[in-house]
């Protein structure tokens, strides 16, 4: 493929939507999120280091245990097919509610 086809299939290609978690691998305890873009996981981690995440307690044990205790990793791609009946928002916050149920992160078990 030459440039041009590069940059085309580039611009065509839609964001993969997902789930993912943020997992300190000291304490076992886990962050999960959907977003329409799993690219932008990086922006989570520039929040933790900026120190502006909007979880209080990631961000403190962040600053606590410092960005090598912490993995970033997908969970499951949001996988969307033409007959599917639910909108692509509504089917990502159905994924993100079956890791939450699945994973229980509440109080000493996560972050969420």
């Amino acid at each position: 493929m030459d440039r041009k086809e590069l940059k085309k299939l580039a611009k065509e290609s839609k964001p993969a939507a997902g789930v993912f978690q943020i997992k300190n691998t000291r304490s076992q305890k886990v962050y999960i999120a959907g977003t329409p873009n799993l690219k932008s996981i990086n922006g989570q981690k520039f929040m933790l280091e900026t120190g502006q995440h909007p979880n209080k307690k990631l961000q403190g044990e962040w600053q606590e245990f410092g960005p090598e205790a912490f993995v970033f990793e997908v969970l499951e791609v949001l996988k969307i097919s033409e007959d599917q009946p639910l909108l692509p928002a509504d089917a990502l916050k159905k994924l993100v509610k079956k890791w939450l149920e699945k994973l229980e992160p509440y109080g000493e078990r996560g972050y969420n």
